[in-house]
């Protein structure tokens, strides 16, 4: 029996309870323990001061946003499952090219993917606008970079050479996407024997990506980061990678919500339609909503919230 009293008291209890603010996210374990050096020395292009590192923390208890911002030294961290199939993922995170949203589009789906076996390789690239020279090439040195290590010490790290792929979000997918079309550009001077290995990804996983720089159809942010004010038509083109898909570029994995006001859904669809029309194989899952940034955080009520599983089926299926 619950008398009246008893009832009143629990009713201002839960009152008390919901106006209280809500929880703020706990800090992500940064950064992992394994990584691997991209650079023996000084990455190219660096100034005589080279950008201080910092951590940010924002988000909510349910889905915390760490970005790591003035990325002096990029690594690959190594992230290992407990099974490994021997199929590697090198993950790179969003932020509009002005920080790396390394917990929700890093840390949080190399947790989703471990579970399934794959050995995730986080990518903490260098972003453009922190004084490099070749401002628009320094990103991919980064991916070309690290995918060549990857490949080097496959063995070691428990990965197929010839299973590597990639899973981009944001203007981590431009980069993505950039190193899927882009794996044999020159961009920087070769350094040691890992160097004469080829950096084409063997499957490429777009997520809600920024694939061109052309205005409109793009995320302004990310243009400008990386290129610079007032950039040449010809730069601007040469870093739209949805213009230089080919018949060599690998199998390609699109997700992206039609309600994303960030990303212009077009990027997606503009990336199949140039895939289909060069024959790559290409699979694209376009969800009606669930906005842009989601990660592996969408709720289970959303179809797209299935995204890994479609993605592991799809990426096993891949000729390796």
């Amino acid at each position: 029996m619950i008398d009246r009293r008893t009832l009143l008291g629990a009713t201002v209890a839960a009152g008390a309870a919901a106006s209280l603010p809500a929880q703020p996210p706990a800090m992500p374990a940064w950064p992992p323990k394994e990584g691997i050096r991209l650079w023996p020395g000084r990455p190219p292009g660096a100034q005589a001061t080279l950008p201080t590192p910092s951590l940010q923390l924002h988000g909510t208890a349910a889905q915390p946003d760490l970005q790591l911002r003035g990325v002096a030294e990029p690594m690959v961290y190594v992230l290992r499952p407990a099974r490994p199939n021997g199929i590697g993922l090198l993950t790179i995170p969003g932020g509009g090219y002005a920080y790396e949203a390394v917990s929700h589009e890093g840390l949080d789906v190399a947790a989703r993917f471990n579970a399934m076996g794959y050995t995730i390789f986080l990518l903490a690239y260098r972003l453009p606008g922190d004084g490099w020279q070749h401002r628009s090439d320094v990103p991919l040195q980064d991916a070309q970079r690290a995918i060549r290590l990857i490949r080097a010490g496959a063995r070691g790290l428990g990965v197929d050479p010839r299973r590597i792929g990639l899973l981009g979000f944001s203007a981590g997918g431009h980069l993505a996407a950039s190193l899927t079309t882009a794996y044999g550009e020159g961009v920087y001077a070769p350094v040691d024997a890992a160097d004469r290995l080829s950096a084409r990804p063997d499957f490429s996983g777009l997520m809600y990506a920024v694939t061109t720089l052309r205005i409109p159809g793009t995320h302004r942010g990310s243009r400008d980061l990386l290129l610079g004010p007032d950039p040449a038509p010809a730069l601007v083109d040469h870093r739209s990678p949805v213009l230089h898909v080919d018949a060599q570029t690998p199998p390609c994995f699109l997700l992206q919500a039609f309600d994303d006001n960030v990303v212009p859904p077009s990027c997606s669809e503009e990336w199949m339609a140039a895939c289909r029309a060069q024959n790559v194989p290409v699979e694209a899952h376009l969800i009606r909503s669930g906005g842009h940034g989601f990660g592996v955080g969408l709720p289970d009520s959303n179809p797209g919230s299935l995204w890994p599983q479609l993605f592991d089926r799809w990426a096993r299926g891949v000729p390796g």
